[in-house]
C-alpha cells in the first residue's frame, strides 16, 4: 500500500510524553497529532506509551485506552468500531485507513497517527469534512425516476442489473480516498473527488434511475470530473476494497459514448 507522509512542518512542535504505568513490561510507542486551533497554540505531537498486556488490538482500542486511562483531552471520533460507519478515518503510519480495522500486529514500527491529510483540523485527529458531504450531497445520491413506484412491490431489477451496483454501494463515506488524492488535495474547491464521483456512477448504472442525462451533465466539467489522473491512491486505501478510479473511468467513458 502507498504511504503518504504528511508535509514535514517546523511549527508541529514535540509535544508531551505520558508514560505508561508503573510495572508495565509490554509497552508501544504511540504518536499521536495534537491540535486545538481556538488556542491559537502551534500543532504538537505528544507521545503515548501503552501498555499493551491491557490494550485490545486494533488502534482504535489503543486510542480509546489512551483518551480514557492516560489524556482525557484527546479528540477523535469513533463508533461502530466494526469498519461499517467510517468514522474512525485517519492516518495511520503514513497511510488513511480505519482504526477499528487497523490491527497493531500489522504495524511493525512506532504508531504515529494524524488527522486525515489536507483537511481542516477542527481538534486533534478530528477533520473538517463540510466540503467533502457538500461534494456527496451535490451529485443527489438517490434515485430519481419518472415513473410512479409500483403500488404494491419495491422497484425489481434482474440479477444482471442488481450486479452492476456490487463495488459501488458499499461506500461508507469515510474519506479516505479523497483525502489520499493529491488532485483532490490541489482542486478541492472544483474536484468533486474520489468518493463523490464513485457516488455519482452507482446512480449513473443503476436501472431503476431515470436521470442519467442529467447526472452526466451535472459532472461534464473541466473540474468537477477531468481531475482525476487515474494516480489510484484512492482504490489503494479504501477500507471496503473499492475502485473509484475505474468508477471514474468508467463514468467517462459514459460521457464519450453519448457524444457518437
Amino acid at each position: 500500500m502507498a504511504e503518504f507522509r504528511l508535509p514535514t512542518n517546523s511549527i508541529v512542535k514535540k509535544g508531551n510524553h505520558y508514560p505508561a504505568p508503573n510495572g508495565a513490561t509490554n509497552t508501544r510507542k504511540f504518536s499521536v497529532y495534537r491540535y486545538d486551533p481556538d488556542s491559537g497554540k502551534n500543532p504538537r505531537v505528544d507521545t503515548y506509551d501503552v501498555d499493551m498486556d491491557t490494550c485490545g488490538p486494533m488502534v482504535l482500542d489503543a486510542i480509546i485506552k489512551i483518551k480514557s486511562e492516560m489524556d482525557a483531552t484527546l479528540s477523535f471520533r469513533r463508533s461502530c468500531r466494526e469498519g461499517i460507519c467510517g468514522s474512525c478515518a485517519m492516518n495511520i503510519n503514513g497511510s488513511n485507513t480505519l482504526a477499528c480495522t487497523m490491527a497493531l500486529a500489522d504495524i511493525e514500527d512506532d504508531v504515529s497517527i494524524y488527522p486525515l491529510p489536507h483537511q481542516p483540523v477542527v481538534k486533534d485527529l478530528v477533520s473538517d469534512l463540510t466540503n467533502f458531504y457538500a461534494q456527496y450531497a451535490s451529485i443527489e445520491p438517490w434515485l430519481k425516476s419518472d415513473t410512479p413506484a409500483p403500488p404494491d412491490r419495491e422497484r425489481l431489477q434482474s440479477p444482471a442489473e442488481r450486479e452492476k451496483l456490487d463495488g459501488l454501494y458499499e461506500c461508507i463515506l469515510c474519506a479516505c480516498c479523497s483525502t489520499s488524492c493529491p488532485s483532490y488535495w490541489w482542486n478541492s474547491e472544483r474536484y468533486l473527488g474520489p468518493a463523490a464521483l464513485l457516488a455519482s456512477y452507482r446512480w449513473l448504472v443503476d436501472s431503476r434511475d431515470d436521470n442519467t442525462g442529467e447526472r452526466l451533465d451535472a459532472v461534464e466539467d473541466p473540474y468537477k470530473l477531468y481531475r482525476c489522473h487515474t494516480i489510484m491512491n484512492c482504490a489503494q486505501v479504501c477500507p471496503k476494497g473499492l475502485n473509484p478510479a475505474q468508477a471514474i473511468a468508467e463514468t467517462k467513458k459514459m460521457l464519450v459514448e453519448r457524444r457518437i
